[in-house]
């Protein structure tokens, strides 16, 4: 039998998040990087991020920012996941930028196609933790204001994008065709493994949060089609990288 997590969304937890016994110390802008790939490659690009470990991942800090940028990863999967972000905004963290690779559902997407999630169905075991799910439908979705200056930023540098319904699975290996059929049916047109419960943390703890996802492979027909020594998903993913970045330091200046 199942505890009703949903009675229980008032009650504090007995297990404080890393760093919510000492003052905050990473400033109020943080990425989420999700692949180690994109992790190393925002790193040799921006020379000022100074790192530590920070459970199995590594949290680096914009020095020139006076600590005011983060960048955490990587990191698999939304219990993994929401522990990372609940200690980022311990730390001090209230605008956050989830940056990661999905699998298209569909094939209305192709490897090298960037998404901006509008919404995530929940079909993860952490959510239920941070608030009620619908039975039916069961979904969380991001600061719909920091999605959409996300949003106008990818615009402004003329970057091809698509707002989209994801799914997050707990489960990678269990991406059957009925599945993919059934999540493709009630709108998802690409799935990954940790959105919907970054969107349901961010909620409960009253933070801003938006997605972007490159479009890594496709499970849209019977068979799995890898994309990942693609070549346009290479570029596509270095362009959602940077422009990540020059977001994350656009939205820092406002706190300036």
């Amino acid at each position: 039998m199942n505890y009703p997590t949903w009675s229980d969304l008032n009650n504090e937890s007995i297990v404080p998040a890393l760093g919510a016994r000492r003052a905050p110390d990473i400033g109020p802008v943080a990425v989420m990087v999700s692949c180690e790939p994109d992790f190393k490659f925002i790193k040799s690009n921006n020379k000022n991020l100074g790192g530590n470990p920070f459970f199995m991942s590594t949290l680096f800090t914009d020095q020139a920012c006076d600590k005011g940028i983060s960048v955490a990863g990587p990191y698999i999967g939304a219990p993994y996941g929401a522990m990372l972000l609940e200690s980022l905004i311990a730390k001090g963290a209230d605008t956050i930028i989830v940056l990661g690779w999905c699998g298209a559902v569909t094939d209305q997407l192709k490897v090298g196609d960037i998404l901006l999630p509008s919404k995530a169905i929940v079909d993860e075991g952490t959510s239920c933790n941070y608030k009620v799910l619908d039975k039916t439908f069961p979904y969380s979705t991001p600061d719909l204001n920091l999605m959409e200056q996300l949003s106008d930023h990818l615009t402004s540098g003329e970057i091809d994008f698509k707002k989209t319904t994801i799914w997050t699975t707990d489960a990678i290996y269990r991406e059957t065709k009925n599945k993919v059929a059934y999540f493709r049916e009630l709108g998802a047109r690409a799935v990954e493994m940790e959105c919907s419960a970054l969107f349901s943390v961010a909620h409960y703890r009253k933070v801003n949060i938006a997605g972007l996802l490159v479009v890594s492979d496709s499970v849209a027909s019977k068979d799995w089609d890898p994309g990942f020594r693609n070549k346009q998903f290479k570029l596509a993913r270095e362009t959602a990288c940077n422009a990540v970045m020059t977001f994350v330091k656009k939205m820092y200046k406002k706190y300036e």
